[in-house]
């Protein structure tokens, strides 16, 4: 037994207190708060807990400590903060005046610690240059002084949308030094506490143990990610890398061909990840030479080469001034420049983050692309056509580019071509154990024809593919084609595979990518009913626009509305006299599950998302009701779920049959698209909780009765 810690500072920390823990294997409640589950270090925290209670400031239900101050008994530990002289500190007790941020966050503020997370490092260091950014992932305005409470909060970006990770400030010490990243000012801590939030966020310190920067990279920016050969570059390699840069783009470089973070004669680190953070033309007394700026993000441990900081002898031939110019800075502070020549030799892979639109600073002279974000699923018989030699290729989902506006370059007025990059990233994969193996196909297209149907995919072969079928999180094809119109598909190696995707295109601004509808059957006789059942059965979506605004009043759909559309709806389609089955239960339901405010009601879009998930379920329902009763059998409701990628055990599916289907044990319509909401709805309410991807959440009492009663 390790002493008892001191005053404000904490050794061990039970993952659940006070809380209810809820597993995903089975939904088992456990209440923590008993002797027989709380060994003796954990009751002195709780005993630290009941002595400090519970803030209930703003809604959200927190632990503090005896000092006032939040307690983050949540925070996932590892062996190494756990062994024999391991304290955990407050800034406040490390340092008599601690600051957050000390003359602006900088990318010389970034110290490894006793984590071989360099790959973390050197995407914080790049964050650290673009301000805009930094602000996106963590709020600047925090400190140790006014309002302080001991708690940080941090932003990341996953799938699509920014998740808030609240973090308390307790850091692991040893010998009165943080053992994880630090700062060269000892009285600055946001890049210890962005560490400690990120490691949060991927289930504690010990997931950052070796890592790909382009990941951090990604969950810190939103942008697009790809890992280039250095080699393969193109031979004007300084130009390269200023266009990079000059888009916003954040860049990685490592030398894997050597043991893990052994030096090659030169100082250059093997599978060491560094930043790349300036690409200069100086000027020499014999001419321009192509410079390229690297931060270590150890702060040391520098290039012994040319133009490095100690021995480049080549400095005594630029000025002063040019070096000013430079923010050249003579010490062994991790940051150095090297030949562009010697930049290719000595390293092998580059990772390039691409940043967007959305986190441009103004201003700036940086252009970021601009990007358009698309979320879609592959549905097993609808969607999921596979690879092109499956046969179905052209059921997979579509999406149309129009390129307009051509790349302005200085170099070249008479080219005509339009840069972009595609990015298709799968969703969940890694909850569910298993990557697709995925791909990105681009055809040409008229301008007129915005699908390509089978007979025009017969013989085609697309000006764009990925080079192959990779099971990797997120695939990334550059390509410069010229203006015109293009068909983008997206989709898994083998088809009938259930996923869900997200599709980003980033191109110059003017350019715009759009999902490419199938037609319907009177303009295409070749295709099977089965690939537009939902057209035979629902209205168009001009026609249910026209409904929301006869039955939902001042632009708001509440139960009742959503009751009377929906039977209007469906009464003119194949599903004509379902309505009967629909309830207003459903309904409620149906307006609960989608209403982003908490207020049960929606709005259009939110109307429109549900309307586009009734149009997908409803091509379920339709090829899986095989007899055509408008009623699907027990036996069919499984693979009607997996079909919309939703895959439960045999329990959970008995709970379906007796809570959801009719006297005769089959599921309605109405029935159906009800039970498929519930479901997607409480498994990303799941997911949301589940932020480290474990399998079991933590949430308070007030959570859990929000979760179960208003649904």
């Amino acid at each position: 037994m390790q002493e008892a810690p001191q005053s404000g500072s904490v050794q061990e920390r039970p993952e659940m207190i006070k809380t209810m823990s809820v597993s995903s294997e089975g939904d088992e409640l456990d209440s923590v708060c008993s002797d027989e589950l709380l060994g003796s270090q954990s009751r002195h925290w709780l005993a630290d807990l009941m002595t400090g209670g519970m803030n209930t400031e703003g809604g959200e239900v927190t632990a503090v400590g005896r000092d006032g101050l939040f307690v983050d008994y949540h925070f996932p530990l590892g062996e190494l903060e756990m062994k024999g002289g391991v304290l955990w500190k407050r800034p406040r007790e490390l340092c008599a005046s601690p600051e957050f941020i000390v003359n602006g966050a900088t990318r010389l503020d970034v110290r490894q610690g006793k984590l071989n997370d360099c790959w973390l490092l050197s995407a914080i260091a790049s964050l650290s240059l673009h301000r805009d950014l930094l602000k996106k992932v963590m709020p600047l305005d925090q400190n140790f002084q006014e309002g302080y409470s001991g708690c940080f909060s941090f932003r990341f970006w996953q799938y699509g949308q920014w998740e808030e990770v609240r973090i308390d400030d307790l850091l692991p010490t040893t010998n009165n030094n943080l053992m994880y990243l630090s700062s060269p000012e000892r009285h600055e801590f946001w890049s210890s506490l962005l560490e400690k939030a990120y490691a949060k966020l991927k289930g504690g310190y010990r997931a950052l143990d070796m890592g790909f920067p382009h990941e951090a990279m990604v969950d810190m920016t939103g942008g697009v990610a790809e890992v280039l050969s250095i080699a393969s570059l193109p031979k004007d390699l300084p130009a390269f890398l200023v266009q990079l840069l000059s888009k916003g783009a954040l860049i990685n470089c490592a030398n894997c061909q050597g043991s893990l973070e052994k030096k090659n004669n030169l100082g250059i680190m093997f599978r060491h990840a560094y930043s790349l953070t300036g690409v200069e033309k100086v000027k020499t007394e014999h001419g321009t030479v192509d410079l390229v700026r690297l931060l270590n993000p150890w702060g040391n441990t520098e290039w012994e080469g040319s133009w490095s900081d100690t021995q480049g002898q080549e400095w005594r031939t630029v000025s002063t001034e040019e070096q000013q110019r430079l923010d050249r800075v003579n010490q062994e502070d991790g940051e150095f420049w090297m030949s562009a020549s010697d930049f290719r030799q000595n390293f092998e892979t580059m990772e390039v983050c691409h940043l967007t639109e959305s986190i441009g600073q103004s201003g700036s002279s940086t252009q970021p692309w601009t990007c358009l974000t698309h979320h879609g699923t592959w549905v097993p018989s609808i969607s999921a056509g596979g690879a092109p030699k499956a046969g179905l290729f052209w059921q997979n989902p579509q999406f149309h580019l129009t390129l307009s506006e051509v790349d302005s370059d200085p170099s070249d007025p008479q080219r005509s071509t339009c840069s972009f990059v595609l990015a298709l990233l799968q969703k969940h994969q890694r909850r569910r154990g298993t990557d697709l193996a995925i791909a990105l196909h681009i055809y040409q297209a008229d301008p007129q024809n915005k699908y390509l149907s089978p007979d025009d995919l017969k013989g085609r072969r697309p000006v764009l593919r990925s080079s192959s079928y990779a099971a990797r999180r997120e695939v990334v094809l550059r390509g410069t084609l010229p203006p015109g119109h293009y068909i983008i598909i997206p989709s898994t190696f083998k088809p009938n595979q259930q996923g869900a995707f997200l599709l980003r295109v980033l191109t110059e601004e003017g350019n715009a990518a759009i999902p490419a509808h199938k037609p319907g059957p009177q303009d295409m006789s070749s295709l099977s009913e089965t690939t537009f059942p939902h057209q035979a059965a629902l209205p168009s979506l001009s026609t249910i626009r026209s409904l929301f605004r006869k039955h939902c009043g001042k632009g708001y759909c509440k139960p009742t509305h959503l009751h009377s559309l929906l039977s209007e709806a469906i009464q003119g389609g194949v599903l004509a006299g379902t309505e009967r089955d629909l309830a207003l239960e459903h309904c409620k339901s149906m307006v609960v599950l989608m209403d982003t405010q908490g207020i049960a009601r929606l709005n259009w879009p939110e109307f429109e998302s549900l309307w586009e998930k009734i149009r997908r379920w409803t091509d379920i329902f339709l090829v899986f009701d095989k007899n055509k009763t408008h009623r699907l059998e027990y036996a069919e409701v499984t693979p009607a779920l997996k079909a919309a990628g939703i895959v439960v055990d045999e329990l959970v599916m008995q709970l379906v049959g007796l809570r959801y289907t009719e006297p005769d044990l089959t599921i309605s319509y109405p029935g159906f698209l009800y039970v498929l909401i519930k479901l997607e709805s409480m498994i990303h309410k799941f997911q949301a909780y589940d932020i480290v991807g474990m399998g079991n959440i933590t949430i308070s009492y007030r959570q859990w009765l929000h979760m179960t009663m208003y649904n």
